[in-house]
C-alpha cells in the first residue's frame, strides 16, 4: 500500500519548485552558523564547522555556486542565522488612454528587467531602503504609500535559487521627480502596461509579483500580502 503524502512542518509549506536539496543544505548551514555563535566546547566547535562544510558542499554538487565562493560567503555570516531582506519598489505613472505603466529597470547582470530594488541597508528603514533603491538605479525620485506584500522567496518561484533565505518587501511608490539614469546595475529604465512586460529577472521579481503591484495600485484598500 501506498503511504499517504507527509504533512509539512507546522508553520511551514513546500517550497516552490526548489530542489528540497538545497532546502536542507541551506537549513544545515543555519544550524552551523547559529552553533558556531553559541558553542565553547572546541568539539562542539568543529562539529558545526564539519555541518558548514558540509552545507558547501551539498550546495555546490547542487550547481548553486562554485565551492569556493559558497565558503567565503558562508564565512562572513555570524551570529544567529535569519533571512535575508529584498525590497523591491512598485512606482506607477499615467499615460494616454488613462492606463497606468509601472517603473522597471534592466539588469546589468542578466539583461532582464526587474522592479528596483535589492538588499535591505542596515541603519535605514524599509521605507528608506526602497526609495534610495528606486533613485540609485533608474534616477527616478519616489515616495512610498503602501506596503503591500511580503513573500517568501521559497514559496514562489523564482529562479535560479538563491543560496541565502530571503523575505522580499514590495512597496506601492509615487512618482514625485526625477529623470530616467542608469547605474553601474542597470543599463535601461523604462514604463510598461501591465499586459506589455518585457522578459523578466526571475530571481528578482515574478509577473505575478508585479501584476499584484497593478492590483494594489487600483484599489488602496487591499491589505498587505503575507506568506
Amino acid at each position: 500500500m501506498t503511504p499517504p503524502p507527509q504533512e509539512p512542518a507546522p508553520g511551514r509549506t513546500p517550497e516552490a519548485g526548489e530542489p528540497r536539496r538545497l532546502r536542507w543544505a541551506r537549513e544545515l548551514q543555519a544550524l552551523a552558523q547559529t552553533g558556531l555563535t553559541y558553542a565553547t566546547d572546541p568539539y562542539d566547535i568543529e562539529r558545526y564547522h564539519a555541518a558548514r562544510a558540509l552545507a558547501v558542499e551539498m550546495l555546490a554538487a547542487a550547481g548553486a555556486a562554485e565551492e569556493a565562493v559558497i565558503a567565503e560567503l558562508f564565512r562572513n555570516e555570524t551570529g544567529y542565522a535569519t533571512p535575508k531582506v529584498d525590497v523591491r519598489g512598485a512606482v506607477f505613472q499615467g499615460c494616454e488612454g488613462g492606463a497606468e505603466q509601472i517603473l522597471l529597470v534592466r539588469e546589468v547582470t542578466d539583461g532582464k528587467w526587474a522592479l528596483p530594488g535589492g538588499w535591505a541597508d542596515v541603519n535605514a528603514s524599509p521605507r528608506e531602503n526602497v526609495e534610495r533603491e528606486i533613485f540609485e538605479e533608474s534616477g527616478y525620485e519616489a515616495r512610498v504609500t503602501k506596503l503591500a506584500a511580503v513573500y517568501d522567496r521559497l514559496k514562489h518561484p523564482h529562479s535560479p535559487p538563491h543560496l541565502f533565505h530571503i523575505y522580499k518587501m514590495f512597496f506601492i511608490c509615487t512618482l514625485t521627480g526625477g529623470n530616467a539614469k542608469t547605474s553601474v546595475e542597470t543599463s535601461e529604465i523604462g514604463f510598461f502596461g501591465e499586459d506589455n512586460l518585457p522578459e523578466l529577472s526571475q530571481g528578482r521579481v515574478l509577473e505575478s509579483q508585479i501584476r499584484r503591484m497593478f492590483a494594489h495600485q487600483r484599489d488602496s484598500s487591499l491589505p498587505a500580502e503575507f506568506d
